[in-house]
């Protein structure tokens, strides 16, 4: 049930059974909430099909999506191991199977199964790196490069070159700190350049070596 997942995949047989018999499996409908900022955690998500955002809302009521999450990925770790609230949102963008995992009762298994810990610290070291990643993005490049870097990321991910868009373009635009306008005058300038191919539901990388020159110096090559 769990083989591949990352945190868990790799782990011996009987480590998996007794993550499996933690596991409650519920299914959510497109634009429910997993849970909201400052709710206190109680668990810990893995999904297993579907996909849902982690979001913040600002004071002046903009939503900025911090991640966006598929199958096999886990949510909440933090807010689990330190027994606080959750620092942001997620919600469901369509509909999706996901397990949940008691605080209580990981903690009590990990406390008596260091490999599993370790595993869980792999999971929280990866998105670590991911937030720092992201953060640096947003922080340094402009937009053509925050999306040629989101690109490649997602091409890394996926091992492959057609890009299936599984999020609207204005929530793609909110994942990259930009504007829905912004991004499709980059993503035109992209087409018009030989980089991109363009379709409603996906996008095809046509010049991966253009589109890391981008990501890496922020501007096209000559």
């Amino acid at each position: 049930m769990f083989h591949g997942v990352p945190g868990f995949a790799g782990l011996p047989p009987e480590d998996m059974r007794k993550i499996a018999s933690l596991a409650l499996f519920r299914e959510y409908e497109k634009g429910e909430i997993l849970f909201s900022e400052g709710e206190k955690g109680e668990g810990f998500y893995v999904v297993r099909r579907g996909s849902l955002k982690v979001f913040k809302v600002s004071p002046e009521g903009k939503e900025i999506i911090l991640h966006l999450c598929g199958p096999g990925d886990h949510l909440g770790h933090a807010a689990v191991f330190e027994g606080s609230g959750f620092p942001a949102s997620a919600q469901t963008l369509e509909k999706c199977g996901i397990f949940f995992f008691s605080r209580k009762a990981m903690l009590y298994l990990i406390g008596g199964e260091p490999n599993i810990a370790l595993h869980m610290l792999g999971v929280l070291s990866s998105k670590l790196r991911e937030l720092t990643l992201q953060v640096e993005s947003l922080a340094l490049k402009e937009a053509p490069g925050r999306l040629a870097s989101y690109l490649l990321r997602l091409r890394k991910e996926k091992k492959e070159t057609v890009l299936n868009l599984e999020i609207s373009r204005t929530q793609l635009a909110r994942v990259l700190g930009t504007t829905p306008e912004t991004l499709s005058r980059i993503l035109g300038d992209m087409a018009s350049r030989g980089i991109l191919e363009i379709s409603r539901r996906h996008l095809v990388i046509k010049n991966v070596s253009a589109l890391e020159y981008l990501a890496e110096w922020g501007k096209y090559g000559e």
